[in-house]
């Protein structure tokens, strides 16, 4: 008795024309299918390693993962003498449902995705988006969280930043920020610009270059009006900001040059007397 390959392979399974032939290709399909999944999958997580967080990198690997199966396995269906036009029909009327139901949950996931690749705000960056200005505490797929600057947590949905004017204040490395200096008109400009720059140059964190500019700006009623241009790292910008405004005013007094009141000359017509404090007056 001799063994024939052919002969078992279309052996019918009994239900409808299924033979071990069709149900071998089926698995093989499939396997191949959750392998390259696999494969996928891990490529995916590697290529994202530094560009999105765990939580994100897991469920867009997950979601490129069973999306490989879900096509292998329609792929293999039809080795299983399975018709896919009632499921297509169904599958068809069920999605455009599900589409109308949840406009605004694709909308989003699709944005969160842009969001990922694209990259104009990170976790831990300071931003404003929408009207709302604070750092970014996490980017979930369907929306963001942002902590404002008074501790308080907003949820924003995906596609309302993805479509909203975005300002990023720490994405470039350095960031400017500005004073204006008033001294008095009898006190000496230069000395006073002078002195701004070297508490400017000996300070750590104010940045060389850029360099730090500081000028005449204009010419007030009760001041001269001095302007400051100085440079810092984007993520210390804020306690440079304050610290060198101090550290310049004190210097600034060391030296005799003052931040002017307000003045204002009052001139009497000849012959005008004024009786102290008693408001009367005498010609």
């Amino acid at each position: 008795m001799t063994f024939n390959v052919t002969e078992v392979l279309e052996i019918p399974l009994g239900v409808g024309d299924i033979t071990v032939e069709r149900l071998l290709y089926f698995a093989v399909i499939l396997t191949v299918g959750v392998i390259f999944a696999k494969v996928v999958a891990t490529n995916v997580r590697r290529a994202l390693s530094e560009r999105l967080p765990v939580n994100e990198r897991e469920l867009l690997a997950k979601l490129v993962y069973y999306a490989i199966i879900i096509w292998a396995f329609v792929v293999a269906l039809p080795q299983l003498e399975f018709d896919l036009s009632g499921l297509l029909v169904a599958g068809g009327i069920a999605g455009l449902v599900i589409g109308f139901a949840s406009q605004s949950v694709v909308s989003n996931l699709i944005s969160g995705l842009f969001l990922m690749f694209e990259h104009p705000i990170r976790i831990g960056d300071n931003i404003n988006v929408a009207d709302v200005s604070g750092s970014v505490e996490d980017i979930r797929v369907l929306s963001t969280v942002i902590k404002t600057y008074d501790g308080i947590y907003i949820r924003i949905p995906n596609e309302k930043v993805f479509t909203s004017n975005i300002t990023n204040y720490v994405h470039n490395a350095a960031r400017r920020f500005t004073y204006e200096i008033r001294i008095r008109h009898q006190d000496d400009a230069n000395e006073a610009i002078r002195i701004a720059k070297e508490v400017i140059e000996t300070h750590p964190f104010a940045l060389k270059s850029p360099a730090p500019s500081v000028f005449v700006d204009n010419l007030g009623d009760n001041s001269v009006n001095l302007t400051a241009y100085i440079w810092a790292p984007a993520r210390n910008w804020w306690e440079v900001r304050t610290d060198l405004l101090w550290k310049i005013k004190r210097a600034l007094e060391e030296n005799g040059i003052e931040i002017p009141f307000p003045q204002r000359t009052v001139w009497f017509a000849d012959g005008l007397e004024v009786k102290g404090g008693s408001g009367e007056r005498k010609e």
